[in-house]
C-alpha cells in the first residue's frame, strides 16, 4: 500500500509536475507573444503620432545637416517615447538616431523590418542587437506623406522586459516544484491566474484604446513587469489622449477661422464633387451647404461662368483668377481665386476655391473716378468764367466803368464760388477720412435753435420766408456744436434756397422714448421719464424733389435741379457733409418730399454718447 501510495502519488506528483511544466512553458509563451504583440501595436501607434508631430520634411542640401536635424529630432522624442528612435532614408541610410552616430552605423534597406515597411506600410522584426547585446524589438513605419520626405521611421524597444517575465515564470516554476511540489496544481493555477488577469485586463484596455476610447485606464498596483507593463499602457493612452485633444482643438480651429472667415471658401475633390463650403461662401453663391455638399460642381446650380472657370482649372491644373459679376443672390462682383491641390507625386487632389467679395471696392474705385471727374468739372466752370470775364476786360472793356464793374462782380461771385467748392472739398476730404475728432458737450437746444434762426433770419427776409421753430423748454443733448450748427446750416439754407417767396420753413425737435431699436414719441406712450434719443426736423414748403432723385441727392455733386443749384450758389456737397456729420454723431437721416409740397429732412441722434 505503501508503495502504491508511493508509486501513486510518485505518478501524481509527475503528472502534477509535468502539468505544471505543460502550463509554465504554455504560460510563458503566451505572456511573451502577448507582451511582444502588445508592444509591437503600441510602437505602431507610437510611430504614427510621431510622424504626425515631428518634423521629418528637413531637406537640406548638406547630409551633415540633415543627420544632425533628424537626430536631434530623434534625441527630442525619446525623451518623450523612451524607445529608441531612428530615421531612415528612402535608400536605407540611416539618417538620424537617437542612441548611435548615424555615420557609423550600416545601410538598413535590407533589415527585415524595412523591408516589411517599404512593402506594407509597417514591417517589424525581433533580433539580436550586436550594438546593444540584447534582444530587441524593431517597428519601422514608411513615410509618404505630403510635405514630408521619404524615408521610414523605426522605433526599438528592448525585449529585457518580456525576457524577465519569462524568466521569472521559470524561476516561479522550479521554485514551485523543489519546495511545494505537492501543492504544485494550485501553486500553478494560482500563478497563471495572477499573470493572465492582468494582461487581460491590459488587452481589454488596449482594444479600448484601439477603438479610440482614450480614457480607458488599466486599474493595477502591482510593482513587477505586468504592472509596468499597465503603466506604459496608462502613459500610452494619456499620451494618445492629449495628442487626439491638440487635434480636436485644432481642428476646432480651422472650423473656427473657416465659419469666420469674410472670404468663401470652397473645395472641390477629385471626383469634381463639392466637400467644403463655408458660411461666407453659403453667403455669396446663395445656397446652403446641405444643397451643395456632395454634387458634382457643374451639377451645383452655379451660373454657367463660374463652373467654367473651374473646369479650366480642372483641365490646366494651374492656378486661375478672374473677376466675375454674380446676380444671385444678389448683384456682385466677386473676385475668384481657383487653385489646384495635389498629393504626393503630383497626383491630383481637387480644386480649393477662395471668394473675395469686392464689390464695395469697386464702387469705390468707381466713385473715385466720379469724384475727381466731378471736381474737375465743377472747378472748371468757375475758373472758365473768370478768364473768360478777365481776357474781355484785358481786351478794352475796362473803358467802360459799368460793363468793368459788372465783369469785376461776376469775377468776385465765381471766386467766391471756387473758394466754397474748395472749402467744402477740403470739409468733407476730412470727414471722410475722420481728421476731425468731435468735441462732445451739453446743448441747450431751445437757445441753440433761437441763435440759428435769427442767424438765418436775414437770409430769409429776403425772400420773405417764415422761420419757425418748436423745440421743448429745458432739452439738452451730447454733441459737437460747431458740427451740429454746420447740420442745421446747411439743411436751413437749401430750405431757404429751394422755398419760393412767402414761403415756410421750420425746424421742430421732439425726444424720443423707448429701447431696443424702437423708439416713439412720448405722446404715443404717455409720459415716459427720461428720453434717449432726439428727432430733428427741418421742413419747408419749397418745390420739392422728384421721388427718382431721393435716393441720390446725399452723393457728392448730385444735383436735381444743375441750373438752379449753381445760380443759388450750392457746391454739390452740402446734403453729402450733412449724412457724414450725422452718422459721425451715430445718428440717421432720412428725406420725405413730394414736388410741388416741400420736403422734410429727419433727423435722429442719441442724447448722450
Amino acid at each position: 500500500m505503501n508503495q502504491f501510495r508511493a508509486k501513486l502519488t510518485f505518478i501524481m506528483m509527475v503528472i502534477i509536475g509535468l502539468s505544471m511544466l505543460t502550463a509554465g512553458l504554455f504560460i510563458a509563451k503566451v505572456l511573451e507573444d502577448s507582451h511582444v504583440d502588445l508592444l509591437r501595436s503600441n510602437l505602431m501607434r507610437e510611430l504614427k503620432v510621431i510622424s504626425v508631430s515631428g518634423d521629418w520634411g528637413k531637406s537640406t542640401a548638406s547630409t551633415d545637416e540633415s543627420i544632425s536635424h533628424y537626430t536631434e529630432q530623434a534625441t527630442e522624442l525619446k525623451n518623450l517615447a523612451y524607445t529608441r528612435i531612428t530615421y531612415i532614408g528612402s535608400d536605407g541610410q540611416v539618417l538620424g538616431d537617437s542612441d548611435q552616430d548615424p555615420r557609423l552605423m550600416d545601410n538598413h534597406f535590407d533589415r527585415e523590418e524595412i523591408a516589411g515597411a517599404r512593402a506594407n506600410g509597417f514591417g517589424s522584426s525581433i533580433r539580436y542587437s550586436d550594438t546593444l547585446k540584447q534582444n530587441m524589438l524593431y517597428v519601422a513605419m514608411r513615410l509618404d506623406q505630403p510635405g514630408q520626405q521619404n524615408g521610414y521611421l523605426r522605433l526599438a524597444m528592448s525585449l529585457k522586459d518580456v525576457e524577465a517575465t519569462v524568466e521569472k515564470v521559470w524561476y516561479f516554476l522550479i521554485v514551485g516544484l523543489a519546495v511545494l511540489f505537492v501543492l504544485a496544481g494550485a501553486v500553478s493555477y494560482r500563478i497563471a491566474r495572477g499573470l493572465t488577469r492582468p494582461i487581460e485586463k491590459i488587452t481589454r484596455v488596449a482594444k479600448q484604446i484601439t477603438n479610440m476610447n482614450y480614457k480607458a485606464r488599466v486599474n493595477m498596483s502591482r510593482n513587477d513587469e505586468v504592472g509596468q507593463l499597465g503603466r506604459a499602457i496608462n502613459a500610452m493612452a494619456d499620451s494618445l489622449q492629449l495628442q487626439m485633444h491638440r487635434i480636436t482643438e485644432n481642428e476646432n480651429r480651422l472650423k473656427s477661422v473657416l465659419e469666420n472667415m469674410t472670404s468663401g471658401v470652397m473645395m472641390i475633390d477629385k471626383d469634381e464633387r463639392i466637400v467644403l463650403l463655408n458660411p461666407a461662401a453659403e453667403d455669396l453663391l446663395g445656397f446652403t451647404a446641405q444643397e451643395l455638399l456632395g454634387k458634382k460642381y457643374d451639377e451645383a446650380k452655379q451660373q454657367y461662368e463660374f463652373a467654367k472657370l473651374i473646369q479650366e482649372c480642372v483641365d490646366t491644373g494651374e492656378h486661375v483668377r478672374d473677376e466675375m459679376m454674380f446676380y444671385y443672390p444678389s448683384e456682385r462682383i466677386l473676385d475668384i481665386n481657383l487653385s489646384p491641390i495635389a498629393h504626393e507625386g503630383d497626383e491630383w487632389a481637387g480644386v480649393l476655391i477662395v471668394l473675395h467679395d469686392i464689390t464695395a471696392v469697386r464702387r469705390l474705385e468707381r466713385m473715385r473716378s466720379e469724384f475727381v471727374a466731378n471736381v474737375s468739372h465743377e472747378l472748371k466752370t468757375p475758373i472758365a468764367a473768370v478768364k473768360g470775364f478777365t481776357e474781355t476786360l484785358l481786351a478794352g472793356a475796362l473803358n467802360d466803368m459799368d460793363t468793368a464793374k459788372q465783369f469785376l462782380q461776376i469775377i468776385f461771385d465765381e471766386s467766391e464760388r471756387l473758394n466754397r467748392l474748395i472749402g467744402d472739398i477740403l470739409e468733407l476730404s476730412k470727414i471722410e477720412s475722420k481728421r476731425i475728432p468731435l468735441q462732445f458737450s451739453p446743448v441747450d437746444m431751445p437757445v441753440f435753435v433761437d441763435n440759428l434762426i435769427s442767424m438765418m433770419r436775414p437770409e430769409a427776409n429776403k425772400k420773405h420766408i417764415e422761420l419757425l421753430s418748436q423745440v421743448p423748454d429745458d432739452m439738452y443733448m451730447e454733441a459737437d456744436e460747431d458740427r451740429l450748427r454746420q447740420i442745421f446750416i446747411n439743411l436751413l439754407s437749401n430750405g431757404i434756397n429751394y422755398t419760393p417767396e412767402g414761403g415756410k420753413v421750420k425746424v421742430r425737435i421732439d425726444p424720443l422714448y423707448g429701447e431696443g431699436g424702437k423708439y416713439s414719441t412720448a405722446g404715443e406712450l404717455g409720459e415716459p421719464a427720461e428720453y434717449e434719443r432726439v428727432r430733428i426736423t427741418i421742413q419747408d414748403t419749397g418745390i420739392g424733389i422728384p421721388k427718382k432723385d431721393l435716393p441720390r441727392i446725399f452723393e457728392r455733386f448730385y444735383r436735381v435741379d444743375k441750373a438752379r443749384s449753381r445760380s443759388s450758389g450750392g457746391t454739390g456737397l452740402g446734403l453729402s457733409i450733412v449724412k457724414h456729420l450725422v452718422e459721425l454723431h451715430h445718428g440717421t437721416i432720412r428725406v420725405d418730399s413730394e414736388p410741388g409740397f416741400g420736403t422734410t429732412f429727419t433727423i435722429e441722434l442719441p442724447v448722450i454718447h
